[in-house]
């Protein structure tokens, strides 16, 4: 794989310093690129559907803010770990690459996020198949809104996948539920 390294400019009134952030792997041929794909069905959940003893599964807790939505470029924090992210356009599926970032670094950019930080906690509840759902519990200004999220391994799987009863209404196709969108404080329900 060809690799490139990529630096954040940290400015400050009396130097600019270099933050390497990492060494960035291009993928070289169509099973590679695979890897870096994001394939996921998204559900909104309500509360009095929500799985009993939520707090016994494991879980993150995240908080994320946008340097741009247009294409996605993300800042997380998740637990003790940070990274910086790009998503490329889609709904089901979509380009995406991660990587690390120092806490310096995300505090530093947390500064320039356009819109709300967004506050959430993470449950990771184990589904059929090897799969895994992961329930956002949204805090702060989505305090209430509810949204689950299914990886899979290929497009043929996502779209064959049959979810729990307990999950509401699939926004997998609408853009409205993805975190960019709600860093801007653009939603029409929580329902």
């Amino acid at each position: 794989m060809k690799e490139n390294r990529f630096y954040l400019k940290q400015m400050t009134e009396k130097s600019t310093d270099d933050i390497i952030i990492h060494k960035l792997s291009f993928p070289q041929n169509a099973e590679e690129w695979r890897k870096t794909m994001e394939i996921e069905r998204k559900f909104l959940v309500n509360k009095e559907q929500l799985p009993e003893n939520l707090e016994e599964y494991p879980f993150h807790r995240i908080e994320q803010g946008y340097l741009c939505t247009e294409p996605v470029v993300r800042i997380r924090r998740q637990d003790n770990d940070y990274f910086l992210t790009y998503k490329s356009k889609g709904l089901m599926s979509r380009e995406e690459y991660n990587l690390p970032l120092t806490k310096d670094a995300y505090f530093h950019l947390k500064t320039k996020a356009d819109g709300l930080v967004i506050s959430k906690t993470r449950y990771l509840i184990p589904e059929k198949n090897g799969l895994t759902i992961e329930l956002d519990v949204f805090h702060e200004e989505y305090d209430g809104l509810f949204l689950a999220e299914v990886e899979f391994p290929s497009e043929e799987a996502a779209e064959a996948y049959i979810p729990p009863t307990w999950f509401g209404k699939d926004v997998t196709w609408s853009s409205e539920y993805h975190n960019s969108t709600l860093s801007q404080g653009r939603i029409i329900s929580k329902n």
